[in-house]
Parts: structure tokens; C-alpha cells; sequence
């Protein structure tokens, strides 16, 4: 008798777990199984919702670099909310499935995205700029020139 079920062979570096809790009235749904009426993320859109970003500052500027692979500049958006909100969001749309043909794994992720950063009070928002080349979203926000506190020496008498 075989482990494997006929037709499928073992694959060490699937993501396919089964949910050993599948089936309990508790589940494993996270925060869905306390509050049913809490949306649960689907597990098309689940790795794509949160897209990795970097942000880092250098003495001139706050970059923040986003991978967005497969996304054209037109299905990004860069945003500036309440004049200190920087806002990162996108979509990226299911494929049509044909008819021909038999899909054997489906994992390029497909949904919706938002990142949202508060920008520290150093940041020129009025001149945010967005680059995107090789799946790669570049947004550079200047910094504010930071003057030295002017002080003048008083003279002590008596």
C-alpha cells in the first residue's frame, strides 16, 4: 500500500498542507473562527494582499522600494493622504481560465494590495517621486533640510 495517492507524486517543496484541524466546529480559520462574521482572506488573493516594501532613509531622502511583479504603472497607485499618509496600492486581476487544457497548480497570486506609511515630519511630500522598472516600485520622498538651532552666546555679569 502506497502513501502517495495514484497519480500524484510527493513534491517537498509544496505549500498544499492539509489542515489537520479541518472539519473540527473550532476550524483553524484564525480570527474567522471566533468571529464568523470577520472576512476570512482567500487563498487566491491571500499572498499578494500584503506586498513587501522597504523603506529606508538616507541622509538626502526616505525610499521605499515595493516588489510588484507583473504589475504595469498603470495598475499601481502612489498616493499622499492628509499631507503625511504615503499610500502604495494595486491590483492584480485573475487570469481568464480557458477551457482547453488542465490547470495542475495554480500559485501566482492574484488581488488587491494596500500599504499605508506615515511619513515623519522631515518628509517633502509636495515632491514624492515613483519609478517603477523590473517589478520594482521605487518611491523616493525628499527630506527637509534640518538647520542647527541657532545659538548665541550671553554674557554673565556681576
Amino acid at each position: 500500500m502506497s502513501l502517495i495517492p495514484r497519480g500524484k507524486a510527493f513534491d517537498p517543496f509544496s505549500l498544499d498542507l492539509s489542515d489537520p484541524f479541518d472539519g473540527f466546529p473550532f476550524g483553524s480559520g484564525g480570527i474567522s473562527s471566533f468571529f464568523p462574521s470577520f472576512p476570512r482572506a482567500s487563498s487566491e488573493t491571500a499572498a499578494f494582499a500584503g506586498a513587501r516594501i522597504d523603506w529606508k532613509e538616507t541622509p538626502e531622502a526616505h525610499v521605499f522600494k515595493a516588489d510588484v511583479p507583473g504589475l504595469k504603472k498603470e495598475e499601481v497607485k502612489v498616493e499622499v493622504e492628509d499631507g503625511n499618509v504615503l499610500q502604495i496600492s494595486g491590483e492584480r486581476n485573475k487570469e481568464q481560465e480557458e477551457k482547453t487544457g488542465t490547470w495542475h497548480r495554480v500559485e501566482r497570486s492574484s488581488g488587491k494590495f494596500l500599504r499605508r506609511f506615515r511619513l515623519p515630519d522631515n518628509a517633502k511630500a509636495d515632491q514624492i517621486k515613483a519609478a517603477m522598472e523590473n517589478g520594482v516600485l521605487t518611491v523616493t520622498v525628499p527630506k527637509k533640510e534640518v538647520k542647527e538651532p541657532e545659538v548665541k552666546s550671553i554674557q554673565i555679569s556681576g
